[in-house]
């Protein structure tokens, strides 16, 4: 008598092969699969819900209080390395123009209003001495609030650029906050491109500006690895007048560059006026703490043109393209 082939093997195929098993399903489950009856203990189903509600039981990467311990340090500065540059690389940026700037240095229309504001309270406690003081910070910030179409146009002016004379293809990358940063990242959205903006984590609550792409805003929990994200593939560094944010960051890439630690790149200045009161390079020379040539690091501009011919005439005098690649040590 002959054997059939599907008792032998559960299947109807003549040359007794059985079927790809199912990726998920299983026609008998495991045994562990289903936790200990009750009829066999009744106490049981109780310490299995202790043990799955343990801290331990948790798996490792779901482990929000283990992530947070001083002793993990180490993979969160990885993780926080790692997401923003997997998608960086993902979205295809290589070049970026980093923006710096006042988060309190909104638009002029804005600015008027506060103006006016504090005029009308001013006017009805006209005594008031910290009314008078807010004013005329207000009137100062109004002043400056013109930087804000300058950086606007600036970041008009970088998101275009693959369509420009230069054919380069560079992204702009802010901070992702308020003021001079909103408005760059705002330029480059009026133009439809794509820009890039690292938020930090900060003990207050705080919104990135709506003008990033919201596939390439991004929070850090660490500042020197937003740092890090801010320089790898920064091919300028633009600063328009800021407060400690951006000295800090101004400041960090010129000793960078002062030290050779990265290649040399172009940092512009953005309104003469306001960094020769706020940074007085000649006064460091003359006291012999920096260099002459330490000067020749950075230059000012005052409209988002001069910011952007100045960035292209570095390069051509480097004999570099904009868009090459940077030194990856960064």
């Amino acid at each position: 008598m002959t054997e059939n082939v599907s008792d032998r093997n559960g299947t109807n195929d003549p040359a007794g092969i059985p079927e790809p098993a199912h990726p998920h399903l299983r026609r008998e489950p495991l045994p562990w699969q289903a936790p200990k009856p009750a009829e066999d203990d009744a106490e049981a189903w109780n310490r299995v819900q202790a043990i799955l509600y343990s801290p331990g039981y948790r798996q490792a990467d779901e482990d929000l209080d283990f992530l947070q311990q001083y002793e993990t340090r180490g993979v969160r500065l990885q993780i926080d390395y790692y997401k923003a540059e997997l998608l960086l690389q993902k979205h295809g940026v290589e070049h970026t123009i980093v923006v710096f700037g006042s988060t309190r240095i909104v638009e002029p229309c804005a600015a008027r209003r506060k103006v006016m504001s504090l005029r009308r309270a001013l006017e009805e406690n006209p005594q008031d001495p910290e009314l008078r003081k807010r004013l005329e910070v207000a009137e100062r910030i109004e002043a400056k609030s013109r930087y804000y179409d300058v950086a606007r146009a600036f970041g008009r002016l970088v998101g275009s650029a693959s369509e420009g004379p230069c054919g380069c293809k560079v992204t702009l990358m802010t901070g992702g906050g308020p003021g001079m940063m909103e408005a760059a990242n705002r330029g480059a959205f009026d133009v439809g491109a794509e820009s890039v903006g690292l938020n930090i984590t900060l003990p207050h609550e705080q919104y990135p500006n709506p003008y990033i792409t919201p596939e390439l805003c991004f929070r850090f929990h660490y500042f020197g690895l937003r740092k890090l994200h801010f320089l790898l593939r920064a091919r300028a560094l633009v600063a328009f007048p800021g407060g400690y944010g951006t000295f800090d960051e101004l400041f960090e890439t010129l000793t960078l560059i002062q030290t050779r630690k990265i290649q040399p790149l172009p940092v512009i200045l953005v309104g003469e006026a306001f960094w020769r009161q706020a940074f007085d390079v000649d006064f460091l020379v003359a006291e012999g703490v920096i260099d002459e040539e330490d000067r020749e690091l950075f230059w000012y501009a005052e409209t988002a043109e001069e910011i952007w011919q100045g960035i292209l005439d570095w390069y051509e005098a480097a004999a570099c393209p904009i868009d090459a690649a940077p030194g990856r040590d960064r």
